[in-house]
């Protein structure tokens, strides 16, 4: 396996920020994977895995260690029942254009996201009233604690909204090889979000093609497609977590929006049920009421035109001009609500 030296890393991310890696292999089967975790350990390199780089920020003096990108091929299929097997480099979009074609549903409204197969159960993502979590069946991993290949059941994997054992509690101990989905085959698709049940009012049975298609075309409309064309896809995706609070705090903070003439006494902020008897906020509803609205320009970075929750690289950014703006939205959120935003990034190199 090749190991390059002071590999650019900006290329490799839809941001299109930060430096080098000191060392960077690239992955095509698990054997792979156990040289590079060798070579590191080794050298006493601190390692990172890299997949498509769509929920990633590089600092601008790059990462010191080894970068090992993860590119497992392969999409099989165990059985009839739905269980499907996708490695760990396939693009994420791909695997999900293999389930709707082949009539299988759990996945399709999550089309269009970038990224790849293998970054689905980290954030555990999700995108309109679907997550990843509630499909995955299994996990299979290199425990870099214990040196050999695990497999995690969907339990163990402890799935929350954007969450999981892989970002939290045993944050960089797994790198993700294969992810086995449980699907259901000739199912009924998910038409949870507003803007898919308005767009079906008409239609009572979609179709799994039909929905994906109707979210590719959501995802464009937001700027949130990886396109050459579009420069407000040169962006990590949303950039912040929508917050969670509980109701008492919901209520003190629509109270003080209200008193500070944020929203008039007759409305009400946006929020959505949550599991504990908690609420959703819409965290770019917060921002755009924080005095950032589409399109804002500040230097070389800014707000899509198109998406309030993505932050963009206008033209020749820094990561340390991004990570700027993201500390101003923050603060300025915090000072007219009293809800901090959490990012949604992985950062490395800071």
């Amino acid at each position: 396996m090749l190991i390059r030296e002071n590999v650019p890393l900006a290329p490799f991310t839809t941001l299109g920020v930060g430096g080098p890696a000191r060392f960077f292999a690239s992955a095509a089967d698990e054997n792979h994977v156990a040289e590079a975790l060798s070579f590191a350990r080794a050298r006493s390199l601190p390692v990172f895995t890299l997949g498509g780089g769509s929920n990633l920020v590089v600092a601008d003096a790059g990462f010191s260690g080894l970068v090992i990108k993860i590119e497992i091929p392969g999409i099989r299929p165990l059985d009839f029942d739905g269980l499907v097997v996708v490695g760990a480099g396939v693009e994420w979009d791909a695997f999900v254009q293999y389930c709707v074609s082949r009539d299988m549903a759990g996945v399709e409204a999550l089309s269009g996201i970038p990224g790849t197969a293998g970054g689905a159960p980290v954030q555990n993502i999700g995108a309109y009233g679907q997550e990843a979590g509630d499909a995955i069946n299994s996990v299979r991993a290199w425990d870099t604690q214990s040196d050999k290949i695990v497999e995690l059941t969907r339990a163990e994997c402890a799935f929350e909204y954007r969450r999981s054992i892989f970002n939290t509690s045993r944050a960089g101990r797994y790198i993700i090889l294969q992810t086995e989905f449980a699907l259901q085959p000739h199912g009924q698709p998910c038409v949870k979000y507003s803007e898919l049940q308005k767009r079906f009012a008409d239609d009572t049975k979609p179709s799994l093609a039909e929905v994906r298609s109707a979210v590719m075309d959501i995802r464009k409309s937001k700027g949130m497609l990886v396109s050459q064309d579009d420069s407000d896809s040169r962006s990590a995706g949303s950039f912040f977590r929508n917050p969670v609070i509980s109701r008492d705090e919901f209520a003190a903070m629509e109270h003080k929006a209200r008193e500070m003439g944020i929203i008039a006494s007759s409305e009400t902020i946006p929020c959505f049920d949550a599991p504990g008897g908690n609420v959703k906020l819409a965290a770019a509803w917060l921002i755009e009421h924080s005095g950032f609205p589409k399109g804002y320009a500040h230097g070389r970075v800014g707000i899509s035109t198109k998406h309030a929750l993505a932050l963009v690289n206008r033209g020749g950014a820094t990561a340390a001009e991004i990570m700027s703006l993201m500390k101003l939205i923050d603060g300025r959120v915090v000072a007219s609500f009293g809800v901090a935003l959490h990012p949604e990034p992985v950062f490395i190199g800071f």
